[in-house]
């Protein structure tokens, strides 16, 4: 079963809830078995051929649409997460035998929660990711030239990063520190600019 024909078979499942047809998810939940213990299959070394499009949306606020409506269950949303990746083309779905190209209206993922361990700041997702900030697992921020209001994120795997949620962007304020000037968090060993002291969040 494709990842397509597992779409198609969301749609007339059932539109509020497309999960309620898992088996139309073969190709899916095979592919992202490939990886014991995590669930996160080896994307980054499948070459498939490109399949064309596939009508999933992720919104700016974290929903992911198929054909306009909402995938209720987080499951299943997590499924399809494992199987996503960046390329230079866009963003897409992947199995070892096919590719098919998504859209995300800003980033794929949302930093939902974060706490701050042993001096590490562990981030969740809201897919279920949990990464540990640090060199490999960047935090950047951004500032609107027009607004002036951040967009922080998060690095979480690949070409892919994680919009970090403006409640735990508030925390990351009052974790930081004045650097040069400049509010800074730490973790694992590196520091990383939230944004110059006394600009306030927006």
């Amino acid at each position: 079963m494709s990842i397509a024909s597992a779409a198609r078979r969301l749609k007339s499942a059932s539109m509020s809830d497309p999960a309620d047809s898992p088996s139309g998810l073969a190709s899916v939940a095979d592919a992202a078995a490939q990886a014991p213990g995590r669930g996160l299959p080896p994307v980054h070394l499948w070459n498939p051929d490109h399949c064309g499009d596939i009508d999933i949306v992720i919104r700016r606020d974290g929903t992911w649409l198929h054909e306009g409506s909402p995938i209720g269950r987080p499951e299943l949303v997590r499924l399809f997460s494992t199987v996503l990746r960046k390329d230079p083309d866009g963003y897409c779905l992947v199995t070892p035998v096919e590719k098919l190209t998504i859209r995300v209206e800003d980033l794929p993922f949302r930093a939902v929660a974060a706490v701050e361990r042993d001096g590490v700041l562990v981030f969740t997702t809201d897919v279920g990711d949990v990464v540990e900030a640090g060199p490999d697992h960047p935090v950047r921020v951004e500032t609107d030239p027009r607004t002036g209001e951040p967009a922080p994120a998060l690095h979480v795997r690949g070409e892919l990063w994680a919009r970090i949620a403006r409640p735990v962007f508030y925390d990351l304020v009052d974790r930081a520190v004045v650097e040069d000037d400049r509010l800074v968090v730490r973790s694992a060993g590196a520091a990383f600019p939230l944004g110059p002291a006394g600009a306030g969040v927006a």
